[in-house]
């Protein structure tokens, strides 16, 4: 498994953005990001930051149930 990235959060929502997220709403520093599935909605919220914290993005992973593969290959 390879380590997560230090990336920016406008990084992270573009690469969400590519995996089929789309924003919902932003409400102050945070973006609520949507997916719809075969099981159902998918949800997950960004924090607006310059560089997001490595156990903070993989929260935001583990919400949006994408593995660090996948949102590599976005980036």
């Amino acid at each position: 498994m390879p380590k997560l990235p230090r990336i920016s959060s406008r990084e992270a929502i573009r690469a969400l953005e590519r995996l089929g997220f789309e924003q919902v709403r932003q409400i102050g520093s945070h973006v609520v990001m949507k997916r719809e599935t075969e099981e159902g909605e998918i949800g997950c919220v960004v924090p607006v930051h310059r560089e997001l914290k490595v156990g903070t993005l993989s929260g935001i992973l583990k919400q949006a149930q994408v593995t660090i593969e996948e949102l590599i290959e976005n980036l």
